[in-house]
């Protein structure tokens, strides 16, 4: 989806960093373009741009990470689920080409709804008999900036110094802010609370009707990938203490996927810090 909304300034916050050595870009259109674009950059990455099915494989082997936000975006008046029997097909036919041609690389997912999309990834590597659990992810990471973001603006704090866990998963009431585990410590009356908590839920919908047809969230997202990308990339090379909240498949709860703080190490999941101690509302 490297062409895309999300996939063309995610490409450029990756091509950014010092981190990333070689950056494959891979979309059904547009690709060669956006990769000579960035290429351009005076960054030590090399960018090279894969054009449809047949030039996949040689796009995905040898590869480390691999993001996948390919799909189609909500409009006006659609919910995540709406876009599941397109992006799911999509998703699908993409992450079995990773596990053919990258079977131990982390595979970040992106497209919505991320609920069912981490589903369909795991089947996907179970069927080609290269699952692990610990690297693949659901990134949730927009939920945790925009809680940050929020409780920021509220509170007149530094958003880059505020940290709001949100677990759960990755669509309305299924996205929980623990706004209690919030540091800095914070407090809201509860009306405030409860407006808050619906507006982290609903922001993705806010932009959407922002955009007005337009398309989703596609700047803001294509940031949260990216933190959760360096965060990954940094514990795989040795970095210690890296926790990101991730939807994963999950022991924390009945729910067979959820997303909860996560340590990351050099394989991925190194422990799943679970839910934690939560307020009652």
């Amino acid at each position: 989806g490297a062409s895309g909304g999300i996939g063309q300034p995610l490409s450029l916050l990756l091509k950014n960093s010092p981190l990333v050595s070689r950056l494959n870009l891979y979309d059904i259109a547009h690709t060669p373009g956006v990769a000579a674009d960035l290429s351009h950059i005076e960054t030590r990455a090399t960018v090279k741009g894969y054009l449809g099915p047949e030039q996949l494989p040689d796009c995905l082997k040898g590869c480390d990470v691999v993001v996948i936000p390919a799909g189609v975006p909500r409009k006006p008046g659609m919910t995540r689920d709406d876009l599941f029997n397109t992006n799911a097909t999509i998703v699908a036919t993409l992450t079995a080409a990773c596990a053919q041609h990258c079977p131990e690389a982390m595979i970040c997912i992106i497209s919505n709804p991320v609920n069912s999309t981490i589903p369909i990834t795991a089947e996907v590597f179970k069927k080609h008999g290269a699952y692990n659990p610990n690297k693949i992810f659901g990134v949730t990471t927009l939920d945790i900036v925009r809680a940050n973001t929020f409780v920021a603006e509220l509170k007149d704090l530094d958003p880059a110094r505020v940290n709001v866990p949100v677990i759960g998963g990755h669509a309305g009431k299924t996205i929980i802010p623990l706004i209690s585990q919030c540091t800095p410590k914070v407090d809201f009356p509860q009306d405030q609370l409860t407006t808050l908590i619906g507006r982290i839920q609903e922001a993705g919908t806010e932009v959407v009707k922002a955009k007005a047809g337009a398309g989703s969230a596609t700047l803001s997202m294509a940031y949260a990938g990216a933190r959760f990308v360096f965060s990954l990339v940094d514990a795989m090379n040795g970095k210690e203490g890296v926790v990101e909240c991730s939807f994963v498949k999950s022991q924390e709860t009945d729910c067979p996927y959820f997303s909860t703080p996560l340590l990351l190490g050099k394989k991925g999941i190194e422990k799943n810090l679970g839910v934690g101690k939560i307020s009652p509302l």
